[in-house]
């Protein structure tokens, strides 16, 4: 799967992008803009989420969409002429798994979304030519369940090793534009398109009414950040570990790469320390760095010894890890034999408590019929995620405690009425929470599992 997008769902002349990207690697763009018309621009609104917060001009999609053909004919022209000028992004903090800090988010207006969306595909195309199948993040085609799998069955074949967690500090924030601008230069030379980027990374970032103009990173967010985070992590750590690293390995060794989440799993020890010593240089020299605490080497080797006596480390001490919201760890299959499993994070799963939680106090007051359309609806989200084989037991827990914030929170709508849990038996018979269910199955993939 060469990530392209499917033929019906570009125009022909992207689709000539994408030959011309793929027939001459080391071709550069340098007329790219006028495809970027209002029939793009409509497409390109077509895609863009119509529930997403608002910008820093107040105006949702609904009110942008009343006069939808005039608004697009004056974008393409403000566009090409150069006139358009990108908004600040409207900053906003999520709360991070730990509960202690936040992650900035950064809203750009629906109208400048719309703009990203259109440059985005027709700058998708080029790249995708170019990029590696070890990267699984915000690519057409690719997922994150993928990513997983690919781990899991290299690891398997491998039977298991050395992982290197690799985590780079505020990588978003941090982003290089220099280097940034010069990775870009090898594929994309089309000069309005390289402006409007330029705009885009030199636009303020409103934070509680005060504006900053930021000399570094990309605001996460905006459509065409993760794009641009792809771009320059296949320049410093795709390309460099696949061309210049593992043909120096002793051993097996493979990486697997999710936007700015990365692990990199070898079969040896040796070849482990080398790369772990020198992976920090390699991205101080970018302006990167590696965050100290969460940048870690795990020894992650197949159990020795027969399956029947040892006890399974339950995803607890030194060999396990968590990428992509779920921890990894060596376990005895049904089957008697030793098996990687999965399962939720614990941070991953007490932020989706804590979710939960907010939701049935803040909404307590609904009728209960409402209520339950909701928990289902985020219930089914969550096994979407993470109903993966061997994740049966935290996905009945989740299930569980979500049953009982319900129940907590419909006693606190009255003090005159106790809810007990007989009549919220009752309840749950009338009102039905979905199963939990695995939804993602890898093991019959694996051999010998």
């Amino acid at each position: 799967m060469d990530g392209t997008p499917s033929p019906e769902d570009i125009s022909p002349g992207i689709q000539r992008i994408a030959e011309l990207a793929r027939s001459a690697p080391g071709l550069a763009f340098t007329t790219l803009a006028h495809h970027i018309d209002t029939s793009l621009l409509t497409t390109a609104f077509e895609r863009t989420r119509k529930d997403a917060a608002v910008g820093v001009d107040g105006q949702t999609a609904a009110e942008y969409g009343r006069d939808l053909e005039a608004n697009l004919r004056v974008l393409e022209e403000r566009f090409k002429t150069g006139e358009y000028e990108a908004p600040p992004v409207r900053r906003v903090h999520i709360p991070k798994g730990n509960g202690r800090s936040t992650r900035p988010i950064g809203v750009p207006t629906f109208e400048d979304k719309v703009l990203q969306r259109a440059v985005v595909m027709v700058l998708e195309p080029i790249f995708e030519q170019d990029f590696l199948p070890c990267s699984y993040g915000f690519r057409p085609g690719r997922s994150a369940h993928q990513a997983l799998d690919a781990l899991w069955k290299g690891l398997m074949k491998m039977h298991g090793g050395w992982v290197l967690e690799v985590d780079i500090k505020s990588f978003f924030d941090t982003l290089d534009h220099g280097h940034l601008r010069s990775f870009l230069d090898r594929r994309v030379r089309d000069g309005v398109i390289r402006r409007m980027i330029d705009k885009w990374l030199k636009a303020g970032v409103m934070d509680e009414g005060s504006l900053t103009y930021p000399e570094a990173g990309t605001p996460q967010g905006g459509v065409i950040s993760p794009l641009l985070a792809n771009l320059y992590l296949h320049e410093v750590l795709d390309t460099w570990f696949e061309g210049e690293v593992k043909p120096r390995l002793r051993g097996a060794a493979f990486l697997i790469r999710y936007a700015d989440d990365a692990v990199i799993a070898f079969a040896q020890e040796s070849d482990a320390r080398k790369v772990f010593e020198v992976l920090p240089k390699r991205f101080a020299r970018y302006g990167l760095r590696l965050h100290p605490e969460k940048t870690r080497l795990v020894p992650f080797g197949q159990p020795k010894g027969k399956p029947t006596d040892q006890r399974p480390t339950g995803g607890q001490g030194p060999g396990s890890f968590d990428l992509l919201g779920f921890t990894h760890f060596w376990k005895v299959s049904r089957k008697g034999s030793w098996v990687i499993a999965r399962k939720t994070a614990k941070s991953r799963f007490a932020r989706a408590v804590k979710t939960i939680t907010q939701w049935c106090k803040t909404y307590r007051h609904l009728p209960v019929e409402d209520q339950h359309k909701a928990l289902v609806r985020k219930l089914k989200g969550h096994f979407a995620y993470y109903g993966i084989t061997g994740n049966g037991r935290s996905l009945a827990a989740f299930r569980h405690q979500v049953m009982r914030t319900w129940c907590t929170w419909l006693r606190r709508r009255s003090q005159k009425a106790h809810l007990s849990w007989d009549r919220f038996n009752r309840l749950l018979k009338r009102y039905p929470l979905p199963p939990a269910r695995v939804v993602h199955s890898v093991y019959r993939h694996a051999a010998n599992p």
